[in-house]
């Protein structure tokens, strides 16, 4: 969670600072300026590193605080696919990972309580 939050705050940084990498669309549903974007993206990956530390505790509630924040993830690289195809759908895929994750380690846990 860490590693992909620290990618969604380079992501962010880079489209506030509007760097040429960054192709502006138009007629695009959910229309923002970049600065927008970057600004979304930005703070949700503050937020993502923020519930990778939590989850190192290893309490429960972080683990579902995890979830929460890396379906956001996905959701905004998803909207963000028009503007940089690539690296997008690869942190939609590391949140993804993320939530498989959690939820597994959710089960496991879970299962090891009951066989004790």
């Amino acid at each position: 969670m860490i590693f992909g939050g620290a990618m969604a705050i380079f992501e962010g940084i880079a489209a506030i600072a509007k760097n040429g990498l960054f192709l502006a669309t138009r007629h695009y549903v959910f229309e923002f300026s970049l600065a927008g974007w970057g600004w979304v993206h930005l703070i949700l990956g503050i937020v993502i590193v923020l519930a990778g530390c939590a989850v190192l505790s290893g309490a429960l509630w972080a683990r579902f605080f995890g979830v929460s924040v890396a379906g956001l993830g996905a959701i905004a690289n998803f909207l963000w696919v028009p503007y940089y195809p690539l690296w997008a759908l690869t942190l939609v895929a590391v949140n993804i990972f993320i939530i498989w994750a959690l939820c597994t380690g959710m089960r496991s846990e879970a299962d090891e309580g009951r066989t004790a």
